[in-house]
């Protein structure tokens, strides 16, 4: 609920839902997943999160609102997990085809960790990262960068000597496409999309297809910029080394 650049983003309305519900309206067609944790913050703020999750019948959990490293750990340790699938909450419009078929990846290979954004990539707005539980622990213990501890997994991928990596990348490149919910603009883009389209789950070839019959949807959030957070906490990174 504190997301600086917009406050409250995953209480946000679409058409009478929340931001946070059509992410987990999304995700309870996927085949795959075998439950769902929403990993939230101490923070008084949060609480209607965590009344949300009961109310939807989910588990939660409440950590560190700015070490979300240390929060994904103490939530897998918590709940016993061999392993994790990352979805971040501005992503209301994930796809869960795609969720699978990431998860189908991870789970034919022997990798330690596998997302679907870090080569050819699917849109913002649907990425997955998959990991063990061995790989967030010694992610826990190494990673000491503010962009490491505030994102996760950025240790993990920039660390290839110390993990096996694998990327389940899309047919073409889509990293034109923006529907993460990092600012207002984006919010009116979703709510769009979720409007126009009727069928459920709103799958990207539903939304393709929506973008090829009117290209000027687009033009509602062309001045976001989906890697702004990350690039904040690079920042960050410089501060400390200086």
């Amino acid at each position: 609920m504190a997301s600086t650049r917009l406050p409250g983003k995953v209480m946000k309305k679409l058409n009478g839902i929340t931001v946070l519900e059509c992410l987990i309206n999304q995700l309870n067609s996927s085949k795959l997943l075998d439950g769902k944790i929403i990993a939230t913050t101490h923070n008084e703020n949060d609480d209607m999160i965590v009344e949300f999750a009961k109310s939807a019948k989910l588990e939660s959990f409440r950590g560190n609102s700015l070490d979300v490293l240390d929060r994904y750990y103490q939530c897998a340790k918590s709940f016993s997990l061999s392993h994790i699938v990352r979805i971040t909450s501005d992503c209301p419009l994930i796809d869960p085809e795609i969720v699978d078929k990431t998860i189908g990846y991870y789970k034919n290979g022997s990798f330690d960790y596998v997302n679907n954004f870090s080569k050819k990539r699917y849109p913002y707005g649907t990425e997955v990262e998959i990991f063990s539980f061995e790989t967030i622990e010694k992610t826990w213990k190494n990673a000491e960068k503010s962009s490491e501890r505030e994102h996760v997994t950025p240790f993990i991928y920039n660390n290839p000597d110390k993990f096996v990596i694998g990327h389940s990348e899309p047919s073409k490149d889509f990293s034109h496409l923006h529907w993460s919910v990092d600012r207002i603009d984006d919010l009116e883009l979703v709510k769009v999309l979720y409007n126009k389209i009727s069928t459920r789950p709103i799958l990207l070839a539903d939304i393709l297809k929506t973008i090829n019959d009117d290209p000027s949807i687009l033009e509602i959030n062309k001045n976001s910029n989906p890697d702004e957070g990350y690039r904040k906490s690079l920042e960050k990174d410089k501060i400390q080394e200086n």
